[in-house]
């Protein structure tokens, strides 16, 4: 019987453990610098900074993540790419979290699957609060780079995904960023234009993988002849509070032009 009791309290331990490092890996703090060229052959001028983060859920955004993205440099625009909340996280949190990111640079939202759970109106007043732009199937100009414009969709989950309302001003700009909470969006974008950076999240690498098995993909950043895609295992964590192999993510993203 000793020998069972005192199986059980090693097992119960090691479960224990497990469920720490989850939780203690969930919460690490990674801000990921990309950086690529629109032409790698010619010189480059300026450079355009955007600080991408999703999938904030019940997360908190503190002062390191802030150090931490300035530690890489100025930024020029900062883009919310939706769940910024869910049903649960109270409104102080989310203000408190949208006044921090702001404190950054100029701010940009696109709708994620689980926002309106705590209620559009006041997702659209601390959004408004703050001086960000809700991009839903719109598009803006982005402040001193006037060759770039940032379009947005609505999330699928609205039933409102409107691509060609969002990119029906693409002519007015050089060159694009569009956001999107959900990756699938990227397939109807580009049948209608191929933007230099196209941003979503949504997925959380599987947020729990064993190897090679997850529910979704871990994210990834791929560029190919100046045109980049971003898909973000997301900051924070959704159903439950752990993550095991998917480290959560945000990211600055360097365009050279």
């Amino acid at each position: 019987m000793k020998i069972v009791l005192n199986s059980l309290a090693i097992l119960s331990g090691v479960f224990i453990g497990i469920l720490a490092y989850m939780f203690f890996y969930a919460n690490r703090i990674n801000v990921i610098h990309h950086s690529f060229s629109l032409r790698k052959d010619c010189k480059v001028d300026k450079e355009l900074s955007v600080f991408f983060i999703s999938d904030i859920h019940r997360r908190r955004i503190d002062g390191q993540l802030l150090r931490k993205v300035r530690s890489i440099g100025s930024i020029d625009i900062v883009v919310i790419g939706g769940d910024l909340a869910e049903a649960g996280v109270p409104l102080s949190t989310i203000n408190q979290n949208v006044e921090r990111l702001a404190r950054l640079a100029p701010l940009f939202f696109v709708w994620g699957n689980n926002d309106r759970e705590v209620g559009e109106g006041s997702i659209r007043a601390i959004i408004e609060r703050h001086g960000g732009t809700i991009l839903e199937n719109t598009d803006a100009k982005i402040n001193n780079h006037p060759l770039w414009g940032i379009c947005g969709t609505d999330d699928p989950s609205s039933r409102n995904v409107d691509v060609e309302a969002a990119l029906k001003n693409k002519g007015n700009y050089s060159h694009l960023i569009v956001a999107t909470h959900t990756p699938s969006v990227f397939r109807k974008v580009e049948k209608v234009c191929v933007p230099e950076l196209m941003v979503a999240g949504h997925m959380h690498g599987g947020q729990i993988r064993l190897g090679k098995f997850a529910l979704y993909p871990l994210g990834q950043f791929n560029e190919t002849n100046g045109k980049a895609r971003l898909i973000s295992n997301g900051y924070g964590t959704s159903i439950v509070p752990l993550r095991f192999g998917a480290p959560p993510e945000s990211h600055v993203i360097t365009i050279k032009y």
